[in-house]
């Protein structure tokens, strides 16, 4: 089995409350005159206290089209990123020239070379370091990542693997958009990052490299017919948000047949799981991911303080719950968990883990 030896979260730089995130939005979204009534409450129902941002909030006014958009991103998610995976390496005792694979997930910016190739002379990883950049997945992607993680150390069981996933949500803000996937998406996402390193079986570990959970297996389902449910449209403009209001009810249709029977094939029942890593989808996807499984009062609770804390990080979200579950709330040893996310196409990702 795949053994996690250290989950480390890095956030941007320019941390905002709400209130103040959404006077901004009301400024450079509605139309002069418009009642801010529906944005107030979009807002303050997404239970989002504060965000971390990549700019000041006054600097996204200036940026004018993709071009500068991206041009932000692949800047900042470089740095960004580099803090991310540095912190994880050191918290698993692991150097740079350790690493045999390191994959890359965002959905909020393109670069090519893609960033993971700008951080291996950056951070001093090995020249014949694999790489395996990933786009498209988005809030899926840091469980879809940490499964094709896992993959590639069943195939290489003495190598060692980092996921980094980094999203600056905040540079896909769309201008004198009124719409209302906009406003709901410009009050719940925000900006950060997270890197998981990781060990295959036959790796070497020192004790205190173990203490993380192992990963026993992976399952991925696409949903049919909700291609239109989240995504992007790519316009001149940049990243224009794609969330239809239908996605809790995709949650309730799929989400604890795909869960019990992915359980159910190693033995494991959901009143057996002693941890849920849950995406933090938002409030109506949480109670929907709560209704559908069925689960005990305070099982979702790091997932709901991590999105009052920073909001939706998207594919580095889940990540971040998962470090917190590490030192917050550990589970017993030897107990199973499972980490989840949800994404375009519509699909989901699930992780059994073993803590």
């Amino acid at each position: 089995m795949t053994r996690i030896t250290a989950v480390h979260g890095a956030l941007a730089p320019h941390r905002r409350t709400q209130s103040e995130i959404t006077d901004m939005v009301a400024r450079t979204c509605l139309p002069e005159g418009t009642d801010r009534a529906v944005l107030d409450r979009l807002h303050r129902s997404a239970k989002v206290g504060s965000r971390h941002m990549t700019l000041p909030l006054e600097r996204y006014a200036e940026l004018d089209g993709f071009g500068a958009s991206n041009d932000v991103f692949i800047t900042a998610a470089t740095d960004l990123g580099a803090e991310a995976v540095q912190g994880a390496l050191h918290k698993a005792g692991l150097s740079a020239s350790d690493v045999d694979l390191l994959i890359f997930t965002s959905v909020t910016g393109i670069a090519t070379p893609s960033v993971d190739a700008r951080l291996v002379g950056r951070l001093g990883l090995r020249p014949d370091v694999k790489r395996l950049p990933l786009f498209g997945l988005g809030c899926a992607g840091g469980a879809a990542g940490l499964a094709r993680m896992h993959d590639y150390l069943l195939g290489r069981p003495e190598h060692v693997a980092v996921l980094l996933a980094v999203e600056l949500c905040s540079l896909t803000f769309q201008r004198n958009d009124a719409s209302m996937a906009n406003l709901v998406a410009s009050g719940l996402f925000g900006d950060g990052a997270a890197a998981v390193a990781a060990c295959g079986a036959n790796r070497a570990v020192r004790p205190e490299q173990s203490a993380g959970p192992t990963i026993v297996d992976t399952r991925s389902h696409l949903y049919p017919d909700t291609g239109r449910v989240m995504g992007w449209d790519i316009k001149d403009t940049g990243f224009q948000v794609v969330l239809d209001p239908k996605v809790p009810d995709v949650v309730r249709r799929y989400l604890a047949d795909d869960v019990e029977g992915f359980l159910g094939d190693h033995g494991i029942k959901p009143k057996d799981v002693t941890a849920w890593v849950c995406h933090p989808g938002g409030p109506k996807v949480l109670e929907a991911v709560t209704e559908a499984l069925d689960l005990p009062d305070g099982a979702l609770d790091v997932t709901w303080r991590h999105l009052a804390d920073v909001g939706n990080l998207s594919s580095a979200s889940v990540l971040h719950v998962l470090r917190d579950t590490l030192s917050q709330r550990r589970p017993p040893p030897g107990t199973p968990g499972v980490l989840l996310a949800m994404g375009p196409g519509f699909a989901c990702e699930l992780v059994l883990l073993r803590w």
